[in-house]
């Protein structure tokens, strides 16, 4: 059966004026030009060093674009914004009060949504959006719906609402970070993150705010971590509890619940058995979409 759980944790901004392709295009990591009724794209603003500050979803109709943010978070990123603005002609404004998100999953999920499980495709849904998660389809589907009447408009599309936080645990399960539960702001790099894997980086789309490095982290081969999958057997630990293996540390705790938590390990430890974090066994699962660089590699 397909499920709904409403993330309060959501917010949701406006980019509208002449120059917002060309604002957004110079300062994020995807290419805004393929922003359109029909895609949504997985984005991100780095410090000019490459470094994690936001991640946010892309969607646009006919006057203007829409960023899905961390709602804790999106005061930052409006005045973030603001200073790179300059003259470019945009407004920004915050919507998060009018709007509701929403997350799709389950069984059969894409049936009731009458839509094909392709990263990003996407659609108007009466007054809101409708969008297959672009980072990932098997995390289900995304709805941005006016705040009045979303859950009325989820029902009658045939979906029931979710227990607790079941849409964080599959998220967990599929081993996909979320945000600055998972990534340091200023200090994690997208690489590291699997960002690259999840759609959220344009090789080919030149200069942005932290491109240089990016693209050097890359072609140099110079990640040496990477976040991925663990099963806890045991208490879980906090969030920045050191992963150790024969008492060296290799890793962290990032984000976790009902045994299951994302980790930053060390490649050479991914393999690795008898890890510990605190008073819990931890055992590495590498995602089944994250492209591990092979020995040939170099």
């Amino acid at each position: 059966m397909p499920y709904y759980q409403l993330l309060p944790a959501r917010g949701l901004l406006r980019v509208t004026g002449p120059d917002r392709m060309a604002f957004l295009q110079g300062i994020t990591s995807n290419d805004v030009r393929k922003a359109a009724p029909d895609r949504a794209l997985f984005s991100a603003l780095l410090t000019p060093q490459g470094k994690f500050l936001h991640d946010f979803f892309i969607l646009a109709d006919e006057e203007g674009l829409w960023l899905e943010v961390d709602s804790e978070r999106r005061q930052d990123l409006l005045r973030r914004l603001k200073i790179y603005k300059l003259r470019s002609k945009v407004t920004l404004e915050d919507f998060s009060e009018t709007y509701e998100i929403a997350a799709l999953f389950g069984d059969d999920a894409f049936v009731a949504l009458d839509m094909p499980p392709e990263p990003g495709r996407a659609r108007s849904w009466g007054s809101g959006i409708l969008y297959v998660d672009p980072r990932l389809p098997a995390l289900g589907a995304r709805a941005i719906l006016p705040r009045e009447g979303a859950e009325a408009i989820l029902a009658a599309a045939g979906f029931a609402p979710a227990a607790g936080d079941a849409y964080d645990a599959h998220r967990l399960a599929l081993g996909v970070p979320d945000g600055s539960q998972d990534l340091t702001v200023e200090k994690s790099t997208l690489l590291e993150s699997n960002y690259d894997e999840l759609n959220g980086i344009a090789w080919d789309k030149g200069c942005y705010l932290g491109q240089e490095l990016t693209a050097r982290t890359k072609y140099r081969g110079l990640v040496k971590k990477r976040l991925v999958s663990a099963k806890v057997d045991g208490p879980l630990p906090e969030p920045g509890t050191p992963i150790r293996r024969d008492g060296r540390e290799v890793g962290e705790i990032r984000s976790g619940r009902d045994g299951r938590a994302m980790a930053l390990v060390r490649l050479d430890a991914l393999d690795a058995t008898g890890l510990t974090a605190g008073d819990a066994r931890i055992a590495v699962e590498t995602p089944g979409y994250v492209r591990l660089p092979q020995p040939s590699d170099g």
